[in-house]
């Protein structure tokens, strides 16, 4: 893909705003001979007036007329829509600790769309889910989306809250692991939207706040900022910014149980999490479900762990959990209450 321009539609430069769609079609024009390369171009969350709750993305009236325009055209052509999302920046407008693990991906009570009904149990997924609402809403449901940018910085100014390699850590490393899990969004579940993480170098001549200068995974003397989990090899998935998962086996059939020692506060987390996203079935676990009884926590919460490990690709990094889970060769099947296996 070819990106024309970053963020113009938000730039408030009239001139250059109508200069994009002809700036697009001269450069599909040019790639007409190769129809695999997609021209786009990149917006900021500003193209919305509305994101919360999701289902109720609108984009900004003053841009509608361009952006018809502009969607017809990728549209036409294949191509996607690419926007960067940075919950950082709503972590700052909202500096409370709930936010800021909703930002993080960890744990916490999720918020339900008063509108889809549907539960987020991060903002990623909740500004992504925005946008789609935004297309659809003109017309252009099923264009494909991209996240062109997103990213955490690992320091700031005195004032700016929440930049710290900790959470930079923990947003970049959780968002590729929720990516992997191919779980998707509430709103487009069962689908991992393609992502380029920003940035692979901190930008230390860059103007503005502090933190807009150490978004990076390397520091300008090239050395790591820290590891976010993305190996050389690729042969090891991380799912945890802060540990490694332990490949199992890969041959036989492995289920995903919880480990002895973690809390009911944990798995209850994790069943929140699982269940919430509704593109698990757990009625399994709800009363007059096959496996309802014995009415526990670790009970339920060791069927949602490996139902959701069985369906999303029976991977290391789909039975984590935050460290919370682990994989066995022991069917924990129990009289009709059945869980779901497979090779991996």
């Amino acid at each position: 893909m070819i990106a024309v321009g970053n963020e113009v539609m938000s730039s408030g430069d009239e001139s250059l705003v109508s200069q994009l769609l002809p700036a697009m079609q001269n450069v599909q024009n040019a790639l007409n001979s190769a129809p695999k390369i997609k021209v786009s171009t990149v917006h900021s969350m500003a193209v919305l007036t509305h994101s919360d709750p999701p289902s109720s993305g609108s984009f900004d009236p003053a841009l509608v007329n361009t952006l018809q325009q502009l969607l017809a055209f990728q549209k036409d052509n294949e191509s996607p829509f690419a926007f960067n999302p940075y919950p950082f920046f709503s972590y700052q407008s909202d500096p409370r600790p709930e936010t800021l693990a909703f930002c993080l991906f960890q744990p916490n009570s999720g918020r339900v769309d008063t509108g889809s009904g549907k539960v987020y149990s991060n903002m990623f997924d909740a500004q992504v889910d925005a946008v789609h609402a935004a297309l659809s809403s003109m017309g252009f449901k099923d264009m494909e989306i991209v996240i062109a940018e997103t990213g955490w910085p690992s320091r700031g100014d005195s004032n700016e809250v929440g930049a710290s390699v900790e959470n930079a850590k923990a947003y970049n490393g959780n968002l590729i692991a929720h990516l992997r899990s191919l779980v998707g969004t509430p709103l487009m579940p069962g689908k991992s939207v393609d992502t380029f993480i920003f940035a692979l170098y901190d930008e230390d001549l860059k103007r503005g706040p502090a933190s807009e200068r150490a978004f990076g995974l390397f520091k300008t003397d090239l050395t790591m900022a820290y590891d976010v989990g993305l190996d050389k090899s690729g042969s090891t998935h991380k799912n945890s910014p802060t540990s490694p998962i332990t490949p199992a086996p890969k041959t036989g059939t492995q289920w995903c149980i919880p480990k002895v020692e973690v809390t009911e506060a944990q798995l209850q987390a994790n069943i929140d999490y699982i269940c919430g996203s509704q593109v698990v079935d757990c009625g399994p676990i709800q009363p007059e479900g096959a496996c309802y009884e014995p009415n526990t926590i670790s009970s339920h919460a060791a069927f949602a762990m490996n139902l959701y490990y069985q369906k999303f690709g029976r991977n290391p990094w789909n039975c984590d959990f935050s460290q919370t889970a682990m994989l066995t060769s022991q069917n924990p099947s129990y009289n009709a209450c059945v869980y779901p296996g497979g090779s991996t």
